[in-house]
Order: C-alpha cells, then structure tokens, then sequence
C-alpha cells in the first residue's frame, strides 16, 4: 500500500481525497490518500516525515506552497519560477516539486470548454499564488495580452511580469474589451453575504466572453450568475481544481488518471455537502 497526503490549514474542505481515492480504485491502484491539517510553519516537520516513512506523493495546498519550494531538493522549471509547489513525488532518491496549477488552468479551458487562449485578450483578477500560477500560463500559451488587475500596484506588476511581453498592469476598465475574465481573489467565497460580492463590476461583462472564476464553493457565485445573465459563458473553478490534480496524479503513479472518475467524485462530495 502506497500513500498519499494533501497538507494545508483549513483542510477539512479539500476535495483531494474524494478525487483522489476514485482515482486510485478505479484504476486498481494500491494507494490511499489522507488529508492531513499543518500549521502554518510546520512544513518542514512533514517533509522530514515523508522523507522517512513510506509517503509516495504529496499534494500542498495553502499556507505552505512558498515553504516547501525550499525543502525539497529540486524543482520543476515552472515551481521554480512561481516560487510554489502544489505536487510533490520521487524521482529516484530525490523529492521533486512541480506546481500544476498553470497547467491544469489551461487543461480545463480546452478540455472542458474547448478554449484557447492563444491570440486573446485576458484580464486575471488579483495576484497571489493562483493569479500568479494563471498569468504565467496565459502568457505561456501565447495570450495576447495578459492584463492583471490587483489593488496592491507592486504586487500586480510582479505578476504581471510572469506573462513576459503580454503581461501588463491594468483596472477594471480593461475588462469590457477582453476575450477571458479570470477571478482569482476570493471575493465571492463563502455563504451569506459573502457569497453575493462580485470582484468587479458585472456591468463589464458581456456576451462573446468566457468568465471563469476559480471559486468553485459556491458553484454559483455572484460573478458566475452576473456573467451568464449578461450573455457570457461563465464557469467556476471545479475543472481547474480537477485537471492539475490529474496532473499530479500522473507524476505519482505514471499512469493517465482516469478524469472522468476524478470529476464525478468531486462532484459528488460538492453535493453531498451542500
């Protein structure tokens, strides 16, 4: 039996070991996968362990995606540039971190909507780790312009860098002439009110965009329902979530992750909670 882990704090709500679980049983994979609550400043603790017991991959997630770039031993090119892990694996000896945010980002706009970036205009709504992981793809996959909109100004503008020659810093103005809409603030999360703020103005959006805002509890947010009532296609961030878990998956086990099977899990522990 080989295990999995994903670590962060608050944990209780990954849907990493719904996903991850279906994976594995419907391939007929000896793994298990635990969800397991690290302080912030305790990475390093859990690292060691996986070093010394039998823990054959790791999903991180938030407070230490910063902290574990510096404890494993090596990582990928693109880790290595967003300055976060999400994934680690073996690699021989050597614990390797990859992050496959970006990555699973762009799988979820072809595979799910059968978009490509490639040529159009995008603004990306704040600048933390998720922001930063999108604008770097976006420009990665030859975005024609990158736009990222952030009330912090240096923030913005040291994201907007990771999209090269597209990136460049902007308002909400940009928003009304751009082909893509991404929301990565957490304006809009949660219940109650909380879940009735949009990140923007919706009176911006329009028909012939896609919005997707990486939220994905509520299904539904504010931004999503405003998109869609004003004629754009609008999704949330379940396929994002989805696809770079696929991803690492695959750095784990070698095999093609059955996503379908990932997807209708997920789905399922959504509904189960609601």
């Amino acid at each position: 039996m080989k295990i999995g882990a994903v670590i962060g704090k608050p944990i209780d709500h990954s849907l990493s070991p719904a996903m991850h679980n279906a994976a594995f049983e419907a391939l007929d994979l000896p793994w298990r996968y635990l969800a397991i609550s690290v302080p912030e400043g305790h990475a390093a603790e859990v690292i060691e362990v996986m070093r010394t017991v039998p823990f054959a991959g790791m999903s991180v997630t938030m407070p230490h995606k910063a902290a574990v770039a510096d404890l494993v031993d090596s990582c990928t090119p693109i880790a290595t540039v967003l300055g976060a892990v999400n994934c680690v694996w073996w690699r021989g000896e050597e614990l390797v971190g990859d992050n496959t945010d970006g990555a699973g980002f762009l799988d979820a706009l072809d595979q799910d909507e059968g978009y490509d970036p490639r040529g159009q205009r995008t603004v990306v709504l704040g600048a933390g780790g998720a922001a930063r992981a999108v604008i770097q793809a976006l420009g990665e996959a030859g975005a024609a312009e990158v736009v990222v909109v952030n009330r912090t100004a240096a923030r913005a503008e040291a994201a907007a860098r990771l999209a090269g020659d597209a990136g460049r810093v902007g308002s909400e103005d940009d928003i009304a002439g751009c082909d893509l809409v991404v929301n990565a603030t957490s304006v809009g999360m949660g219940s109650g009110a909380a879940a009735e703020r949009s990140p923007v103005d919706v009176e911006r959006l329009g028909g012939g965009q896609l919005v997707v805002d990486l939220i994905y509890e509520p299904a539904t947010t504010a931004l999503v329902r405003a998109a869609r009532e004003r004629g754009a296609v609008a999704v949330n961030g379940l396929g994002m979530l989805i696809h770079q878990a696929a991803h690492a998956f695959r750095h784990w086990t070698g095999e093609d992750p059955p996503v379908e099977v990932m997807s209708a899990a997920a789905t399922a522990e959504l509904a189960r909670r609601a």
